[in-house]
């Protein structure tokens, strides 16, 4: 019986090794079309497009933040907030201009995995519930928009959540669009421990890019679109927790840096 379980033990971990060297393969490959297709672009340029090239790589980069729109408020805020008003994503990413329509979701349940710096995540998505913010998540997904992007802000105290997508590091991108309203919130506003939800700024209709990851039960008023929930790799976020933040505050960017490698879903 102990050979047996160890057996199965040994399968599940070269099934989960070979899904994250699938997964690191797949961002590499992302990586390097990116890298290839900025090079045809810069090529474009020297034949006379160069003014556009500098305009289009500045407004994709150059991020402002303003408190009225609720940019860059993240980590100060007692709530899990998100994007600003910013119209492109950094890094060579795709520009968006409009929400992912909700019929991506199929009105299923998926499973999937992401693989960060601090471990893999395997989780379920709630095509049925949430719709909306499901096909967000898998559009930008399956697109790599959030391959290289960090988990950019931790709270330890009130809420416990480590929040994701932010492909400039400090929480003031957006993929170029913003949605709305809030699905599937709970309504005694208790979010377990586990649970994956759309960060937003102050307007319901703020969503983006950016999620969080609770690591323990939270009471959040406000309301978030809940679209997923945790399956395996929780104690990932857990230790990512238990090292807390930069600045030793419990609002702010995590001590132990996280980023997504890549995310696969079925």
């Amino acid at each position: 019986m102990v050979a047996k379980r160890n057996l199965q033990r040994e399968r599940e971990r070269r099934k989960a090794l070979a899904r994250q060297q699938r997964l690191i393969a797949k961002a590499k490959r992302r990586r390097r079309n990116q890298i290839i297709a900025g090079v045809t672009v810069a090529a474009v340029a020297v034949g006379g497009l160069a003014a556009v090239v500098v305009t289009s790589v500045l407004s994709g980069r150059d991020k402002t933040s303003t408190a009225d729109s609720g940019t860059g408020t993240a980590v100060v805020s007692t709530d899990p907030e998100a994007t600003g008003d910013a119209t492109t994503p950094g890094d060579g990413k795709a520009t968006y201009t409009a929400v992912p329509d909700p019929s991506l979701a199929e009105g299923r349940e998926w499973t999937g995995a992401m693989v960060t710096s601090a471990g893999e995540i395997g989780f379920t998505l709630d095509g049925v519930a949430a719709p909306q913010a499901t096909a967000n998540f898998i559009q930008l997904a399956n697109d790599g928009y959030y391959d290289g992007s960090s988990c950019h802000r931790l709270t330890t105290e009130g809420i416990f959540v480590l929040q994701c997508g932010s492909l400039t590091g400090d929480g003031t991108d957006s993929p170029g669009y913003q949605f709305g309203p809030v699905e599937n919130a709970p309504a005694d506003s208790v979010y377990p421990a586990g649970t994956i939800a759309m960060a937003r700024a102050t307007s319901e209709d703020s969503q983006g890019a950016q999620f969080f990851i609770t690591y323990q039960d939270s009471t959040i008023p406000g309301g978030y679109s809940v679209f997923g929930h945790v399956t395996s790799g929780l104690e990932a976020v857990e230790q990512v927790a238990a090292g807390g933040t930069e600045d030793g505050g419990t609002d702010g960017r995590p001590a132990i840096a996280v980023t997504i490698d890549g995310i696969e879903l079925q």
